[in-house]
């Protein structure tokens, strides 16, 4: 198919899977780009610069194919400034921004050729980082996996796509080729998909986190703040029931202090404090599972290359 992002990337089908948090894996990458799509995985997937490094070169290594890395671009990653310069220095075919002034990554990646594609909520973000001079836009609608936008999603693509001369990539709400077709018909030039891949051959999440993608349905995605303080959608497991998914008075208080979040973990590992463990830490990414509305489609564990081909099948 063409589209922007097809003759932007070199690729076969306008899809991006998406960088997921924890979940996204080499191995996925690499299934991804030889099924004809491309990928991206989240820096912050990796402990150490030599973790991604490591990472980037194994795919390179595999494939020519083009892929991203995601990246977190304000003062809550502070591993931002190196992870920049390996991406640069190995040079990735594409960085998506999150969570900040993307200008810096603009500038520098766009000196190497590296092409930036920016999350955005809104129509007002958006004209920021198209004035900044990104490259495609990441449209986050109210049905993704992670953090979503506040809008639906061809309320959100019209919006960009009326306002903005760039590129738009839906992000949100698909698990299905019939659901591909349909944002490709509001006019997006290409998808961001990730919650599907959770229940794919290749990822490495617990067998428990892809039994829950397939029982669960969009019923039960609810929004929780209590891990980063910003609405993530995650399945409503008995664990989530249980922990409620509004953020405590100390939740909240150790979110915007990141640095007094580090010291409260030292105080609890050294005391051995389970109270307040409980109360502070009760909601990690290893018992609380980040997934979207699309599970209601999602049957089955198969292979990226099959999801992929499931995916694409409507499109030509």
């Amino acid at each position: 198919m063409n589209t922007a992002l097809t003759r932007m990337l070199a690729i076969e089908y306008p899809i991006i899977m998406a960088p997921m948090f924890l979940v996204s894996n080499t191995n996925m990458v690499i299934e991804a780009l030889k099924s004809g799509i491309t990928a991206a995985i989240p820096a912050l997937n990796f402990k150490t610069d030599a973790e991604l490094r490591q990472a980037i070169e194994s795919i390179q290594k595999e494939t020519q194919k083009p892929f991203g890395i995601n990246l977190i671009v304000n003062k809550s990653n502070p591993g931002y400034q190196q992870q920049l310069k390996t991406l640069i220095e190995l040079n990735v075919a594409f960085v998506i921004t999150s969570l900040g002034n993307p200008k810096e990554v603009i500038e520098k990646c766009h000196k190497q050729g590296i092409k930036v594609f920016c999350d955005v909520v809104d129509l007002d973000y958006a004209q920021k980082v198209e004035a900044l001079g990104a490259d495609a836009l990441i449209a986050v609608n109210n049905k993704a996996g992670g953090h979503p936008g506040k809008l639906d999603s061809a309320t959100l693509i019209n919006l960009l796509k009326t306002n903005c001369k760039l590129p738009v990539i839906s992000a949100g709400g698909v698990a299905t080729a019939g659901e591909v077709a349909i944002t490709l018909q509001c006019g997006a030039d290409g998808l961001s998909i990730g919650t599907v891949f959770i229940a794919s051959n290749e990822c490495r999440v617990s067998d428990e986190y892809k039994q829950a993608v397939l029982t669960y349905g969009a019923a039960d995605i609810v929004s929780t703040d209590k891990m980063s303080g910003s609405p993530l959608h995650v399945i409503k497991t008995p664990y989530v029931e249980a922990i409620g998914t509004k953020a405590n008075v100390l939740e909240r208080l150790l979110n915007r202090h990141k640095w007094l979040k580090k010291q409260v973990k030292k105080i609890i590992f050294k005391r051995g404090m389970r109270t307040m463990e409980k109360a502070a830490f009760s909601a990690t990414y290893r018992n609380v599972w980040v997934a979207g509305p699309s599970i209601e489609n999602i049957k089955s564990i198969r292979p990226v290359s099959a999801i992929v081909a499931d995916l694409v099948q409507n499109i030509n």
